[in-house]
């Protein structure tokens, strides 16, 4: 049962650390691409 509770606690923190790191990587390429399209609309309208 204790084996058990360790995987389950490895799963949770694997997850978490996953999850994370694919909503901080989405966020980031959103600004990146915000900023891209910013330049973009600058050079064709400016």
């Amino acid at each position: 049962m204790e084996i058990m509770k360790k995987i389950f606690k490895f799963i949770i923190a694997s997850t978490l650390i996953i999850s994370g790191l694919l909503l901080g990587g989405t966020i980031f390429a959103t600004k990146k691409i915000d900023t891209l399209g910013d330049k973009l609309q600058q050079k064709l309208h400016g």
